[in-house]
């Protein structure tokens, strides 16, 4: 078990440190990682934020998206929110998912991705972050005509309502990477 650490601003907890309702939250943390991720440690000062941010991640990873949509979502959101510890954690996440690399530096790199349809999704996804969910019917048209539907549209929103959480975090917080992460650091 890891001890209590501080970053430059905020307490990272363990599970022995944690606010005890958030407790049994980092340890299913652990259960899942074999750690507990330093975000989730930040996360557990306030036990309704990790517990939301462990719902949403579960509800967006289980949603009508595939792996490499996923990734294009997370990442699209990490990169735009500028987060130096989601964007080396998505990169690691993505290795374990066997998402195809190109598609992962595309993201890292802001370069071309390797199909129109995931492009298409990494547009959509940029104009809901950029316009605060302000998009054109010629944007949601671009977005229909690439091969998505209404439900990914609205699934969007849910992979922004949990990056927000994190990368707005990970921003105050100064988060320190995860020791698996730290090979993929990004800036």
């Amino acid at each position: 078990m890891s001890t209590t650490q501080k970053s430059e601003s905020l307490t990272i907890h363990s599970i022995e440190s944690a606010p005890e309702k958030s407790k049994a939250l980092l340890q299913k943390s652990n259960n899942a990682y074999g750690y507990v991720p330093n975000l989730h440690g930040v996360l557990a000062e306030a036990p309704g934020l990790l517990e939301a941010y462990q719902n949403i991640h579960e509800l967006f990873a289980n949603s009508s998206f595939d792996k490499d949509e996923l990734t294009v979502v997370w990442q699209t959101i990490n990169v735009e929110h500028e987060c130096h510890y989601c964007v080396p954690a998505h990169t690691a996440i993505a290795k374990a998912m066997k998402v195809d690399d190109a598609i992962t530096e595309a993201l890292r790199n802001n370069t071309k991705l390797p199909s129109e349809k995931l492009e298409a999704l990494r547009t959509m996804t940029l104009a809901m972050v950029r316009n605060r969910g302000n998009v054109s019917q010629d944007e949601m048209a671009m977005f229909y005509d690439a091969g998505f539907n209404q439900r990914q549209l609205l699934e969007i929103i849910l992979g922004l309502a949990q990056k927000t959480i994190s990368n707005y975090t990970n921003h105050i917080a100064e988060t320190p990477l995860d020791k698996g992460a730290e090979k993929y650091a990004w800036n």
